[in-house]
């Protein structure tokens, strides 16, 4: 049987974009697919989130959103250099930020003006197969951890051997916080549950939905936890090859 998580070319070592294209690129498809950054203060354990609300080639300048939690503002007005980073389909993207940033507005709405990164680490880590999950059978979870006063009920949208995306009802933005291991992660696969620790890696919420989306990452997976997921990974991948298959003149 073929590994139904292996990709043809997997995991590609690090990159160092120095070039400005290539920069300015990589920073845009954050910005235009609102990815969320993860942004960290050097000697601070603390974790933010922002996003991209603007990238200026020209002028050289990136827009930062307003932060979550908003105390990180106070560590940029005092001119603490931080480092961001962010995730675009499987692919990692980080810069530093040592300049001082200028506190403005774009569009009528506050932000943070810095200087486009001279560097930029691109890193293509994912070399798992990603599995949607049909949403007609959509998968319940329910998360939950000691950060967690009451558990978080949503759904599975999509699986891989490392991670899961995961929707929920409503703007949770305020519950959750990246970078954070949560202890379980109760799935029910189809076949029996799953409890496995997880790490939140992106999170998100669209307005238009009242929907907030969620990217983690499994942490620590025993055994059996690891043979019940790459079960249920191959037999979302056998159901999508069939259903191709089907559709086929």
């Amino acid at each position: 049987m073929s590994n139904p998580f292996a990709e043809e070319d997997g995991p590609q070592p690090p990159k160092v974009l120095t070039a400005p294209l290539e920069i300015f690129a990589s920073l845009r498809q954050l910005q235009q697919d609102n990815d969320p950054l993860i942004i960290t203060f050097k000697d601070r354990s603390q974790r933010f989130q922002s996003y991209l609300v603007e990238v200026n080639r020209e002028r050289g300048l990136l827009a930062l959103d307003e932060m979550i939690p908003n105390e990180g503002e106070r560590f940029i007005k005092a001119g603490e250099p931080f480092r961001i980073e962010s995730f675009h389909e499987g692919v990692r993207i980080a810069w530093e930020c040592e300049d001082p940033v200028h506190i403005g507005e774009f569009q009528g709405a506050p932000c943070f003006w810095c200087y486009m990164p001279e560097k930029v680490i691109y890193h293509q880590r994912r070399n798992a197969y990603r599995a949607a999950v049909q949403t007609t059978q959509l998968v319940a979870i329910e998360l939950a951890g000691g950060k967690l006063s009451r558990p978080l009920k949503g759904q599975m949208l999509d699986v891989s051997a490392t991670g899961c995306k995961l929707r929920f009802e409503g703007n949770i933005t305020s519950r959750l916080q990246p970078g954070q291991v949560y202890e379980q992660l109760r799935v029910k696969l189809p076949f029996g549950v799953m409890t496995t620790a997880v790490e939140l890696r992106h999170l998100s919420y669209e307005e238009k939905v009242d929907t907030s989306f969620a990217g983690l990452r499994f942490h620590r997976m025993s055994g059996l936890e690891q043979r019940q997921l790459e079960r249920f990974v191959y037999q979302l991948q056998r159901e999508a090859r069939r259903e191709d298959s089907d559709q086929l003149p």
